[in-house]
C-alpha cells in the first residue's frame, strides 16, 4: 500500500492539485499583508541598494596610523543575538524592526573570525580573550600564556617563554596609555587577558589557588597581578565589578558585602598607597555620583568597582547608584584621551554571555543593546581618522531565531507558526540549558499558557536539559571603523585580531612594516607632485 503513494501524490499534483514544499510552508499561521507598502515597489529597493553604493564611494578609508584603538567584545554575542538584538531595537522604536541597524553594524568593514581554542573546538572565554588580546591560541581555560600550559599547571605558567603580552602591553611599551571597562568582575576572563598570565581562569582571588594545591605566591592569583604587576598595575582606568577579589574575607565593602580574600591583603587600598607611592593622582570610586564628579576632575589613575561581584542588568540595575556601559566608556576615553601618544581601550559588555547561560533571552538582547549604545558614545568622541574601533565577540551561544513568522511578529514572542500537535514555540530559544519543560502524553507543552509567561525571568523552551546553557562553536562577527579597517574583512583565525589591530596603530609586532608602508606611501605622492610641479615649469 505504501508504495502506492507516491503514484498517489503524483496523479493528484498533475491534476492542478498544488501542494507547497513541505520544507517551506506556503502560508503559515498569521502570515500578514506587507507591512510597509512602499516595498512593494521594485523601484523601493533598487534605490535602497544605490544609495548603499553611494554612500560606500563615499567612504574614504584613513591610512594614517591610528593613535587610539578601542576594542569592544561582546561576550558571547553570536550572530543570531545581532539579528535578534536589532530587530528588538526596531521594535522598541516602534517599527517592524527587521530592517533596523545598531550603531555598530554600519560600520564600513565586516569580516568573521574562528573561535576554538587550541585544545577545544567550542571555547571558553579564557582561551579567546588570550587570542583576540595576546594574538596565541591558547588552551581552554587558561589566559595569557600559550597553548603550552594546560590549565590548572601552576608550575608551567611560570615559564616567561610560555607567557605572552597583551596589546595592552604593546601599546603601553610604545608610550600610550592603556583601560579597562568591563560590565563583569575586573578579574573576570574576558578583562583578565587584558593583564594577567594564569593557568586557571577561576584563580581570580588567592584562596582557589590553594584549593587547587598550589602556592599562591609562586602562582599569583589575577587580582593580585592586576594590582601589582605590570601591566595591570599601568592600566590608567579600570572600571567594573568583582569588590570581593580585591578584600579580605572579614572586611565588609561599601554596599556591605564581605571580601573573598583569605591573605589578609586589602588591595583596594594597595591601590592607593602605590599611586601616593609613586606621587601621582589616583581615586577609587565605587558609585555612578562619584565616577561622574571623576569624569569632571580626571586623576591620573581610576580604579572604579561598582558592585561585589558582576554589575546588575541594566535592565534590573538601580540607576542612581551604578552607571551605564556608555558613562563608563566616556569617562575611560575622556581619561586615557590626555595622552598625546594615544592610547589601547578594551571594554566588554560581559553580561549578554551570562543572559545567554541562564535562558534569559531579553536581557541577553538588551545588554547587547547597551553596548552599542557604548559604541555609539565612542565614536561621538573619537575621530573615524585617528581611532580605530573594532567590536566583535569572544564565542556564539546556542540561541535559535527560527519559525516561519510574518514580518514584525514580536521577537520575544511565540511564532506565528505551530509545531505538529499545534502547540506554539518561541521565535527565540535554546538548543540546551535550563528551562526543559518534560513533554506529556509525547507533546511538548504549551508554554504561552504559563503564569509568568514572558516576565523577565520566563525561560523559553530547550531540548536538552542542562543546568546551564552552553557556548556555540560557530564564527562570530567582527566590525571595523577607523585607520586601516578593511583589514578586518574576511574569514580568519581570532588571534590574528590583535596583530592587525596593532598593525593599524604601529606598535607591537609588525610594526615597522605598517609605519615604513605608510611613509613610503606619503613618499611616493610628494614625489609625483614635484614631478608634476616641475612638468608644469618646463611647459611654460
Amino acid at each position: 500500500m505504501k508504495s502506492l503513494l507516491p503514484l498517489f501524490a503524483s496523479l493528484l499534483l498533475g491534476a492542478g492539485c498544488a501542494r507547497a514544499d513541505h520544507y517551506h510552508p506556503a502560508s503559515p499561521a498569521g502570515r500578514a499583508a506587507v507591512v510597509n507598502r512602499a516595498e512593494t515597489d521594485s523601484a523601493f529597493w533598487v534605490k535602497e541598494a544605490q544609495d548603499a553604493i553611494t554612500k560606500r564611494l563615499k567612504s574614504v578609508e584613513s591610512v594614517k596610523k591610528a593613535k587610539n584603538v578601542v576594542m569592544f567584545l561582546g561576550d558571547g554575542m553570536s550572530v543570531p543575538t545581532l539579528a535578534a538584538a536589532r530587530t528588538l531595537l526596531g521594535q522598541r522604536r516602534g517599527v517592524t524592526g527587521e530592517e533596523a541597524r545598531m550603531h555598530f553594524e554600519t560600520f564600513p568593514t565586516v569580516g568573521m573570525v574562528k573561535t576554538y581554542c587550541a585544545n577545544a573546538q567550542i571555547a571558553d572565554s579564557a582561551c579567546t580573550a588570550t587570542a583576540y588580546l595576546c594574538g596565541v591560541k591558547a588552551t581552554y581555560g587558561a589566559i595569557g600564556v600559550n597553548a603550552g600550559v594546560k590549565r590548572s599547571d601552576c608550575e608551567a605558567s611560570r615559564d616567561g617563554a610560555r607567557q605572552v603580552q597583551s596589546i595592552a602591553e604593546w601599546a603601553l611599551a610604545d608610550g600610550r596609555d592603556a583601560g579597562i571597562v568591563t560590565t563583569t568582575r575586573i578579574t573576570h576572563a574576558s578583562p583578565a587577558g587584558v593583564y594577567a598570565k594564569v593557568a586557571d581562569r577561576d584563580w581570580e582571588y588567592d584562596a582557589p589557588v590553594r584549593d587547587a594545591g598550589f602556592d599562591a605566591e609562586r602562582c599569583p592569583d589575577i587580582a593580585l597581578q592586576l594590582i601589582t604587576a605590570h601591566p595591570g598595575n599601568k592600566l590608567k582606568v579600570i572600571l567594573g565589578g568583582g569588590r570581593r577579589n580585591l578584600l579580605p574575607n572579614d572586611v565588609l565593602d561599601e554596599e556591605q558585602m564581605y571580601g573573598y580574600r583569605t591573605d589578609n591583603r586589602n588591595l583596594i587600598n594597595e591601590w592607593k598607597q602605590d599611586k601616593v607611592a609613586r606621587g601621582v593622582t589616583g581615586e577609587y570610586v565605587w558609585n555612578r555620583e562619584q565616577l561622574l564628579r571623576a569624569n569632571n576632575t580626571l586623576p591620573e589613575y581610576l580604579l572604579g568597582l561598582f558592585e561585589n561581584n558582576h554589575l546588575q542588568y541594566n535592565m534590573q540595575r538601580n540607576k542612581e547608584t551604578e552607571p551605564t556601559l556608555a558613562e563608563l566608556t566616556e569617562v575611560a576615553i575622556r581619561s586615557l584621551s590626555r595622552n598625546e601618544k594615544g592610547f589601547f581601550l578594551f571594554v566588554e559588555g560581559g553580561r549578554i554571555d551570562h543572559a545567554h547561560h541562564d535562558n534569559l533571552v531579553e536581557l541577553a538582547l538588551d545588554e547587547t543593546l547597551e553596548m552599542d549604545a557604548a559604541v555609539a558614545r565612542a565614536t561621538e568622541m573619537l575621530s573615524e581618522d585617528d581611532s580605530l574601533i573594532v567590536v566583535t565577540a569572544d564565542h556564539s551561544h546556542v540561541l535559535a531565531f527560527n519559525g516561519y513568522s510574518q514580518r514584525g511578529n514580536d521577537i520575544l514572542g511565540p511564532s506565528t507558526d505551530v509545531d505538529e500537535d499545534g502547540k506554539p514555540y518561541m521565535t527565540l530559544s535554546y538548543t540546551n540549558g535550563p528551562g526543559f519543560r518534560p513533554h506529556v502524553n509525547g507533546m511538548r507543552p504549551n508554554v504561552t499558557a504559563e503564569n509568568n509567561f514572558l516576565e523577565l525571568d520566563w525561560l523559553s523552551h530547550v531540548d536538552v536539559p542542562l543546568e546551564w546553557e552552553t557556548h556555540g562553536g560557530d564564527d562570530v562577527a567582527v566590525f571595523a571603523r577607523g585607520p586601516h579597517h578593511s583589514l578586518f574583512t574576511g574569514l580568519y583565525e581570532q588571534s590574528q585580531l590583535p596583530h592587525l589591530m596593532a598593525y593599524a596603530a604601529c606598535f607591537g609586532p609588525g610594526q615597522h612594516s605598517c609605519c615604513s608602508g605608510a611613509s613610503a606611501v606619503s613618499a611616493s605622492v610628494g614625489l609625483f607632485s614635484i614631478f608634476i610641479l616641475l612638468s608644469f615649469i618646463f611647459i611654460q
